[in-house]
């Protein structure tokens, strides 16, 4: 399970502005906490386990050489 819980009971009143400025949070965050949190909001935004992303189906795409000018 995950280490980050919702907190329903925390609000806070602010304007829309005041509530968009989440700069200042995650610029006292370090790299790999970011990193962490990227993560986290992936594997909700896409329906994943957190630490099992999807694998890319290669089967899709395929490889074309370039032509040379020469």
């Amino acid at each position: 399970m995950s280490d980050f819980k919702l907190d329903r009971t925390a609000f806070k009143a602010q304007t829309a502005i005041e509530a968009a400025d989440q700069t200042g949070y995650y610029k006292h965050l370090t790299w790999q906490e970011r990193l962490r949190i990227a993560n986290y909001l992936n594997s909700i935004a896409y329906n994943y386990p957190e630490n099992e992303p999807p694998r890319m189906d290669k089967t899709v795409f395929s490889v074309r050489t370039r032509k040379s000018n020469g």
